[in-house]
């Protein structure tokens, strides 16, 4: 069987390495018939090398030309959206309609367009002057290298080479190298067809945009280290992030992680009585989206012990019991995803529903629902929140407020955290109790929704503190604020004119860019008194 090509360089090229795997079809269990090379520490060099000329020359790239690159690879993505979709739904399960050829391969090409129109009209590098001090800053490209690895769970909008880091790095005008995910290389082969042709149209360098299917664990932290690497987007897991931080840390890389969120739900006693049953229901629907295989899935509700509690929890058992099971994203998902279940289950949590394989070749597990008290889970909170990843919840039933305000002190960083407060004020109190202390711990605080479905505009933050993500004050989606993650803040002190970048001169390359001139935000040229 021939291995698939990786990109290198600009060009498509047969990796040296007698190394491959061969992705699953987690529907069937059988192997596709497809195999991919796993890349050496040599090859991966090789790429770095090219990254770092690539930064060069893309210094000095009109960022008009980085914007038809983006517009090109959004367009040349939505013209092959029907075959892209159906390798993506063989190699993932997840549903060619809607889910794979509408929902989020309309999000993909909208991240880019938005990319793209930020590169264009360059207010995203927030260029501040005072004219008294004659002290001009700018937000630059970081001079090499973006390594971008996305996650098994959305193969679109977040894969390495056309997803929302990816999109980041490129409108800052760095290189990427992407890191297919193994899950669905061949959905990665097929975007990095579309991002090559764009380049290619768009006059880009060689080595603007570079890709690989799989390395060894070791060599993946060699290429982090490399000099050439300027900066690394992860979404995964919490120990493979880990482990990547610790490589970055050792030669001050960047690095933004996201990682595991359980994004508890405090559901209030008035909420419960007024609408218990419809809070279920969309508890259910959100928890069954796409198999519980999303980093905002909810992990953890929260309530007070009532009669009207227990017909909540009913409702919502019986809705995920009636539900049919959905294919995950590999049979390896659904291994951890038991284990995940059986820890928590042998800290003392009931089983209300689920906890099981389901039987047969393809990747499913029962809908699982735990319950425990809400002092058992205080005594055993650090294991207890570990991360479900698929349809499962931790119910935490609390027989006073105070417990929920005491459980909320007790959360890591989430992504999200969601309150369902009463239509009438009833629950006010106790609701700016919790959220005083779950405002810290969380990136998004939700009233009476729930945290699935991450709107991309410029309002979202998707982030949050460790082990949400590695830092707080960055978000991995809304454009522009995320395109700040993959840029160097750098100043000019009394620069003389004809040497500054076009964003700080006394005309802006563009009539529509925004800049700060003495504490004033505006458009225009630099007047002098």
């Amino acid at each position: 069987m021939n291995h698939e090509k990786i990109l290198i360089n600009g060009a498509w090229e047969t990796d040296p390495s007698e190394a491959s795997f061969t992705p699953e079809n987690p529907a069937t269990g059988e192997e596709l018939d497809r195999s991919y090379p796993v890349s050496s520490k040599a090859t991966l060099a090789r790429l770095a090398s090219h990254a770092a000329n690539a930064a060069k020359a893309l210094n000095h790239c009109d960022p008009e030309q980085i914007a038809a690159f983006l517009d090109n690879h959004a367009s040349n993505i939505d013209s092959r959206r029907e075959e892209i979709s159906s390798l993506c739904h063989r190699e993932t399960g997840l549903p060619t309609k809607p889910r794979l050829q509408q929902v989020e391969m309309d999000r993909t090409v909208d991240q880019l367009r938005q990319a793209a129109a930020c590169a264009r009209d360059r207010s995203w590098c927030q260029p501040r002057i005072d004219t008294k001090l004659d002290l001009r800053s700018v937000y630059e490209p970081l001079g090499g290298g973006v390594l971008v690895i996305g996650p098994n769970n959305f193969p679109l909008a977040y894969n390495g080479i056309a997803g929302g880091d990816f999109a980041a790095a490129i409108a800052a005008r760095n290189p990427v190298i992407a890191k297919a995910h193994p899950l669905h290389p061949g959905t990665t082969k097929m975007l990095a067809e579309c991002a090559h042709d764009a380049a290619k149209q768009a006059g880009l360098p060689a080595g603007s945009v570079q890709m690989f299917y799989n390395c060894e664990p070791e060599d993946g932290l060699s290429l982090i280290r490399m000099p050439e690497i300027s900066a690394v987007g992860f979404t995964g897991s919490r120990p493979a992030g880990l482990s990547m931080k610790q490589a970055a840390d050792e030669t001050g890389t960047p690095i933004y992680l996201e990682l595991s969120s359980v994004n508890p739900m405090f559901l209030l006693p008035g909420a419960i009585e007024e609408r218990g049953e419809d809070i279920a229901d969309l508890i259910a629907d959100s928890m069954l989206a796409a198999s519980g295989q999303q980093c905002t899935c909810p992990g953890l509700l929260i309530v007070r012990d009532s009669h009207a509690t227990d017909h909540l929890i009913g409702r919502l058992r019986s809705r995920l019991a009636g539900a049919p099971h959905q294919v995950m994203l590999s049979s390896g998902g659904v291994r951890h995803l038991h284990e995940s279940v059986q820890a928590i289950e042998a800290l003392g949590a009931d089983r209300l529903i689920g906890g099981a394989p389901v039987e047969g070749n393809a990747a499913r597990y029962e809908h699982t629902l735990l319950r425990t008290e809400a002092d058992h889970f205080l005594a055993n909170s650090d294991e207890m929140q570990n991360e479900m990843f698929g349809v499962a919840a931790l119910i935490i039933v609390c027989d006073r407020d105070e417990q929920l305000i005491e459980c909320a002190r007790s959360l890591e960083g989430n992504l999200t955290g969601t309150l369902h407060l009463a239509s009438d004020t009833r629950d006010d109190e106790l609701a700016r109790a919790v959220s005083a202390v779950l405002r810290n711990r969380v990136g998004r605080l939700i009233h009476d929704a729930v945290p699935t479905g991450v709107s991309v505009n410029a309002a979202t933050v998707h982030g949050g503190p460790f082990p949400a993500t590695g830092h707080p004050g960055f978000t991995a989606v809304g454009m522009p604020t995320t395109i700040h993650r993959f840029a160097a803040l750098r100043c000019y002190d009394r620069v003389r004119g004809a040497f500054l970048p076009p964003e700080l001169q006394d005309t802006p390359p563009t009539p529509s860019m925004r800049r700060m001139i003495d504490g004033v935000w505006r458009t225009g040229i630099v007047e002098r008194a």
